[in-house]
């Protein structure tokens, strides 16, 4: 074991970050930790990295062992070239390779042989340990390093201040994967890599020998790399053994489960009201009995606290208003110049209605730009656009400047569809996670993750029946991206659309278009599939469906038997209700009779009548006998 916290606790003033972190890893062990934007992430990794204190809890770290931290926006500050910086990473190395070539040269000249010896045995320890820390590749290292994280050769030599923040990220990051940690935490990773270095990146992770801790909102990645899963949720964590996939296939279970254990039990607190209830609506003394020892039980029950799970279901299908023709765009010869600078050209492409297109590519080779034209924000060099009939775009681009600072967000939505009534805009807001009091929160001060979900939530809502979407997924965490992924898979027009994230891809594309330098290439099929075919551009998906017909036929199958379960379950349930009527009924009748008898004792002719007396006393008897008897009867049907 490599690292262990224990009961960790954390706040800022009297508001509590989280309480509870518990979990441990092993040496090799690939960590995933995921919550949702403002869970505590990126402060426990501070923790257990030792920048950040924290109120109680315990931490272990294994004796000895070297943590290695890397944060979302690392930048060097440095005179040295690029080449410089990084062969700091493997420092020990140098001097090692430096002693080596001392000793080699005093060997040579030495004349004193026990001294001799000694800088033998020397050499050929130092010769092993550098062999074994692969000294005689650490230039190449530093220079795949480098390369895979998109510097060319040509930047080598120039100085780290001269680089942007990105790449400064990028350099600290390669500096900390040479220095090989035995814990490696690096914070969003993959956010200033391209699609090459993020493959490269899930590769050297997944090789790596230590132990890693990954904090990322790209999921396709934290499948690739990793073989745990720690979720920061309601201030605590649950930790599962998997990649995300199979967490999310577990927490799916887990929190049907917990919903399902609460509902129960809100159920039978209610139904223990309803029978105390009823039993002293009775008002026999044996009934209310029964209901004040019901409502003792009732005060032991344990209650279940209610799950604070986001509820990330579709309520609606969004439908266009206006359904356009099958024929959505069609793109020919498009070419994009700037000065010197030919951005793309020769640039074709068709959509048809229904399809979900993904546009992807390095940065830089005009993804957003070609975005921009298609909506009419900026005018090609050359070449054509046609939009079918009856097409109306609805364009989401990365700056979200199109809100109202002013408005809260339910006025956002109620003023900009004034024939939405209350119900609908809540309904709405609510799949885009707006729940509670989050729809009277201020435009103003929503974070780039909210302010992404209410821009969505409004375009989706409009009259667009093709959505063209620029990195639609940008600042949104985990969770709004499933919500979105529902959203659009349900949407019953066309979106064409820019994202880095692989997995949004895979879950909602039908097509990708890959642009190179080359062309655009187009995929039939998610990323997956493109993954797969990269190299046979427009491949067919047609053999990909072979087992659709016995799929359907174990769902026929189970359909019928689902059908007759439930024709059981509702013949047992009438047949229940209709014997808890029949016992009501009678139980009023009963009420009613020894109601009657005790108001005919007060008659002179029947309290003077020993005989009639003596009747209506055993006939009382037997009535509250057989009310005793349907009152369990009734508890037990009830």
């Amino acid at each position: 074991m490599i690292l262990s916290l224990n009961t960790i606790k954390k706040s800022f003033g009297d508001e509590l970050l989280f309480d509870n972190i518990t979990f441990h890893i092993n040496e090799g062990e690939k960590v995933g930790l995921i919550g949702v934007n403002g869970a505590g992430k990126t402060t426990l990794c501070r923790i257990i990295q030792g920048s950040e204190p924290y109120d109680s809890g315990d931490i272990t770290v294994k004796k000895g062992a070297h943590i290695g931290y890397l944060s979302q926006h690392e930048e060097l500050d440095s005179d040295l070239s690029l080449y410089e910086e990084m062969l700091l990473s493997k420092k020990d190395i140098i001097l090692m390779e430096e002693r080596i070539q001392t000793l080699s040269h005093e060997i040579s000249s030495c004349q004193d042989k026990d001294k001799q010896d000694a800088l033998l045995r020397e050499y050929d320890s130092l010769q092993n340990e550098f062999l074994q820390k692969d000294g005689f590749s650490y230039k190449s290292e530093v220079t795949g390093v480098l390369k895979n994280l998109g510097f060319s050769e040509e930047e080598f030599h120039n100085k780290v201040n001269t680089f942007s923040g990105g790449q400064k990220t990028r350099l600290a990051l390669g500096k900390l994967l040479l220095a090989s940690p035995d814990l490696l935490i690096l914070d969003e990773p993959t956010n200033h890599l391209d699609l090459k270095g993020t493959l490269w990146l899930e590769n050297y992770i997944r090789g790596y020998k230590n132990a890693v801790i990954l904090i990322s909102h790209d999921r396709y990645f934290l499948d690739k790399c990793v073989n745990k899963i720690v979720e920061i949720r309601e201030h605590t964590c649950i930790d599962f053994k998997g990649n995300y996939t199979e967490f999310a296939q577990k927490k799916q279970a887990l929190d049907l489960q917990r919903i399902k254990e609460y509902e129960n039990n809100q159920k039978e607190i209610k139904h223990q009201e309803d029978v105390i209830a009823k039993l002293k609506s009775f008002n026999r003394q044996k009934s209310i009995k029964r209901a004040e020892s019901r409502e003792k039980l009732l005060e032991k029950m344990e209650k279940v606290e209610k799950p604070q799970i986001l509820d990330k279901k579709i309520h609606f299908t969004l439908t266009p208003k206006i359904e356009s023709g099958n024929d959505v765009l069609s793109v020919k010869d498009l070419s994009m110049v700037y000065g010197n600078r030919t951005l793309f050209s020769g640039l074709s492409m068709d959509i048809k209605k229904k399809e979900r297109v993904a546009v992807i590519g390095r940065n830089g080779i005009g993804k957003t730009t070609l975005m921009k034209i298609l909506n009419g924000n900026t005018k090609p060099t050359s070449g054509s656009i046609v939009l079918g009939s009856r097409v109306n775009i609805g364009y989401y681009d990365q700056e979200q400047q199109q809100l109202s600072e002013d408005k809260n967000v339910f006025e956002e939505i109620s003023d900009s569809f004034p024939d939405l009534d209350n119900t609908a805009i809540r309904t709405a807001l609510a799949s885009f996670l707006f729940i509670g009091n989050d729809v009277f929160k201020q435009v103003k001060d929503l974070s780039g993750g909210e302010r992404g979900r209410l821009c969505l939530a409004r375009l989706m809502l409009g009259n667009s029946n093709f959505l063209i979407l620029d990195e639609p997924t940008n600042h949104l965490d985990i969770y709004s991206k499933e919500v979105l992924e529902s959203v659009l898979s349900n949407y019953q027009g066309t979106v064409l659309f820019v994202s880095h994230d692989r997995y949004f891809i895979n879950a909602v594309a039908t097509r990708i278009f890959n642009m190179t330098e080359d062309g655009v290439f187009c995929y039939e099929g998610n990323y997956d599939y493109f993954i797969e075919h990269m190299d046979t551009p427009s491949a067919s998906l047609s053999s990909k469906g072979v087992s659709i017909t016995s799929k359907n036929d174990q769902k026929d199958l189970n359909s019928k038997e689902d059908f007759m379960e439930q024709k059981r379950l509702q013949s047992e349930r009438r047949r229940r209700e209709n014997m808890l009527k029949k016992t009501e009924d009678r139980i009023e009748e009963i009420e009613d009779r020894l109601s009657y008898l005790d108001n005919i004792l007060t008659r002179e002719d029947i309290y003077t009548d020993s005989q009639k007396l003596l009747e209506i006393h055993q006939e009382k008897e037997e009535l509250s006998k057989e009310m005793e008897e349907l009152l369990m009867t009734w508890e037990d049907l009830a």
